[in-house]
């Protein structure tokens, strides 16, 4: 039988124990792997591993020896409670041995538990856990968390007190990284928070959130934006030992001013420009960001827009001969200087 998402989220949080089997494929292996894991801790509790009711196996020792399966599915357990067979990384070379388990499965077997990538609708395994009376089948996709799914995830870690703006920030913030590093973030969030009852801060989640791969981007632009030119040579030497692109650093210079231009150019003002961004600033960054906008206006933002298109272009010329960094930092000094001009 074919599980809808809507249906899937249910039954990820409270298994049948009278089922034969699931299978969970997608193309995201990480949302695929943490949908099982929290399907297998609902159905057989924190120490299945320790009681031996879980067994795992790769799909391709199937392929080898298709009895194996048979055999874990059918085994007696030391321990009383649910059992569950996990079959990994499965595809059609697998479907002999799971048609053959699933045929044969009867009330006090392990349950079949079988992760897949990306299955076409005329997948053999597909077909083998749709078509059967007591097994289910459901794809993961790479659709953004829903709001519960994040306030599941919370309450696994004991993060309760979450207020409105800060769920809102944690729905942005999972909505830009991948499920595995969400996950990850709410750990380290609940260390961060242990024995703090207070509720969960803007700052807190500013404190733990990822940071961005172009953190050193970020720095520079915000140097440039605040009109500390002498800042600017010590960062550009450590971009340039990290081997960050001339055009690439161009790139984020006019997305970070473009933004500034948004907020600065709202008819309401700037404080009502930067709570239309989307996606949304939060804390600290949408502190600064807002300053930064009230600083340069919408007029000096536009000068600052031209110099980095021609930058860009000259930086993109065929005949271009000069140092593409050095023309760069040049364009940030100017733009540095332009920040101070009344």
């Amino acid at each position: 039988m074919k599980l809808s998402p809507r249906e899937a989220d249910g039954y990820f949080a409270k298994p049948d124990p009278g089922k034969t089997g699931l299978l969970i494929y997608g193309p995201d292996a990480m949302r695929v792997s943490l949908k099982r894991q929290q399907m297998l801790a609902a159905l057989l509790g924190p120490t299945a591993e320790e009681e031996m009711r879980l067994t795992r196996m790769p799909a391709a020792d199937l392929r080898k020896d298709p009895a194996l399966l048979m055999d874990a599915v059918k085994a007696v357990g030391f321990f009383p409670g649910i059992r569950a067979v996990f079959v990994e990384d499965a595809n059609d070379t697998a479907v002999p041995a799971v048609i053959a388990a699933l045929e044969a499965w009867q009330q006090g077997d392990a349950q079949i538990i079988v992760t897949a990538g990306q299955l076409k609708a005329t997948s053999k395994l597909r077909k083998a856990f749709e078509g059967h009376r007591n097994a289910y089948a459901t794809g993961i996709y790479d659709d953004p968390p829903s709001r519960g799914e994040i306030e599941r995830i919370l309450g696994d870690a004991r993060i309760r007190d979450v207020p409105g703006d800060s769920m809102s920030a944690l729905v942005d913030i999972a909505n830009e990284i991948g499920p595995g590093d969400f996950s990850r973030m709410v750990e380290k969030l609940a260390l961060y928070k242990y024995e703090d009852s207070a509720p969960l801060t803007l700052d807190d989640i500013q404190a733990i959130a990822p940071q961005s791969t172009e953190a050193a981007v970020d720095d520079v632009l915000n140097i440039v934006a605040e009109g500390r030119g002498a800042e600017i040579g010590p960062l550009m030497g450590r971009l340039q030992a990290q081997g960050t692109n001339a055009v690439t650093l161009c790139i984020g210079a006019t997305r970070h001013f473009r933004t500034l231009y948004t907020i600065a150019s709202d008819p309401g003002g700037p404080a009502q420009g930067i709570g239309r961004l989307r996606p949304p600033a939060y804390g600290k960054r949408r502190d600064r960001l807002l300053r930064q906008a009230q600083s340069w206006g919408a007029f000096k933002l536009e000068t600052a827009l031209t110099l980095l298109t021609d930058t860009d272009l000259q930086l993109r010329s065929a005949g271009q001969t000069a140092p593409a960094l050095a023309l760069m930092e040049r364009a940030l000094i100017q733009l540095a200087r332009l920040s101070r001009v009344g």
